[in-house]
């Protein structure tokens, strides 16, 4: 995937959203529910109903690009509709689109070593 950068801000917008929606449905989406401007800079990730896809929304300085995912198996971590818009940092976006569950990720330590 092309990276928007580390510094980004990430919006996700909890619940569901009809992913037959194009660049302007979700640049709407993310002007009247998220409460944010869709040319800020910042990226904005929405889930399908099923799921097991989602979409990107970034405006690099030119235009929008649009990333698709759909996994093959499993299902993408999503919190609560009720929680309306959850704020991600990078390293959680990058987790989200591996299909890892960035709230809760299996950090171990490394192994001891003994001498």
């Amino acid at each position: 995937m092309i990276a928007p950068g580390s510094g980004v801000r990430v919006y996700l917008a909890c619940g569901v959203t009809d992913m037959r929606k194009g660049i302007a449905g979700l640049s709407a989406l993310t002007q009247e529910v998220l409460r944010q401007n869709p040319t800020s800079g910042a990226v904005f990730v929405f889930r399908g109903r099923r799921g097991d896809r989602i979409k990107l929304l970034f405006w690099d300085g030119q235009g929008f690009c649009l990333y698709y995912k759909v996994l093959e198996r499993g299902r993408f971590p999503w919190p609560s509709p009720a929680d309306g818009t959850a704020r991600l940092t990078t390293a959680q976006l990058a987790m989200l689109w591996e299909g890892i569950d960035w709230r809760r990720p299996a950090w171990t330590a490394p192994p001891r070593r003994v001498a």
